[in-house]
């Protein structure tokens, strides 16, 4: 019966995934993310319903657009299958519990961040907002104010350690260390990691970035490296691995 349900929870998180990499590409490009429906970028093909089944129609249209050809991202087909692996992980994990429904809003908000970070270089602000009012509701309404109480106050104490942390940097390198959507990724971090574990994604998503910064800067590329994403690896990493630092 777990096997059946952990299949159940990737086949929902795959199907969430495809949607959340089109509401990480929409509103990125302040596009609506209802109208039009699921189409190519290239000739604006819509979509048939065989040719939108998570993970399975990108292998069987063999990663191209059916009418004109062109390659559909391979980041589409990545995101469906991380996400479901992630939704079964995050059930393994929690169980069927209140901690399970806000790791899964947890994680998509974070998938979203990923993928618009790393394609737009932007962490959206309406992803923030309403994953962090929704984990707080469940919070009021699942567990108890008081706990709601004191998950806000970690996510506002990690909001302000990275925000001491991002002045910190600008003034050590002359330029933004920061972006601001990594200081306000911090209280989502806080709200549901508490704000001990929230710090720690710092040093963990540092030692995560520490090869990509090395390999660019041996191919001499000016590339500026979102730390959005390697935040949210940690992030996750942390909440399904459910480490804590008594654990040391």
């Amino acid at each position: 019966m777990e096997t059946y349900i952990l299949i159940l929870f990737f086949i929902i998180g795959a199907i969430m995934g495809s949607f959340y990499h089109v509401v990480a590409t929409r509103l990125s490009n302040d596009e609506s993310i209802i109208k039009p429906g699921s189409h190519c970028p290239k000739c604006n093909h819509f979509l048939s319903w065989y040719e939108n089944i998570p993970i399975i129609s990108y292998i069987l249209l063999k990663g191209k657009c059916k009418k004109c050809h062109s390659k559909i991202p391979i980041s589409y087909w990545v995101v469906e299958v991380v996400t479901g692996l992630l939704f079964s992980a995050c059930y393994h994990s929690f169980g069927l519990s209140v901690e399970l429904l806000i790791a899964l809003v947890f994680v998509s908000s974070l998938i979203i961040v990923i993928v618009s970070d790393i394609e737009y270089m932007i962490i959206l602000d309406e992803v923030l907002i309403a994953s962090s009012l929704i984990i707080i509701l469940i919070y009021i309404f699942g567990v108890s104010l008081e706990e709601a109480a004191y998950h806000i106050y970690a996510g506002i104490g990690a909001f302000i350690a990275m925000y001491a942390l991002k002045i910190l940097g600008d003034k050590a390198f002359k330029k933004e260390s920061l972006g601001g959507g990594d200081i306000k990724l911090m209280f989502l971090f806080g709200l549901v990691l508490g704000f001990p574990m929230s710090i720690c994604t710092i040093f963990l998503a540092t030692f995560i970035a520490f090869p990509v910064a090395i390999l660019i800067l041996f191919s001499n590329k000016e590339n500026i490296i979102p730390f959005g994403p390697f935040l949210s690896m940690a992030a996750i990493l942390l909440l399904v691995s459910k480490f804590s630092l008594t654990d040391i």
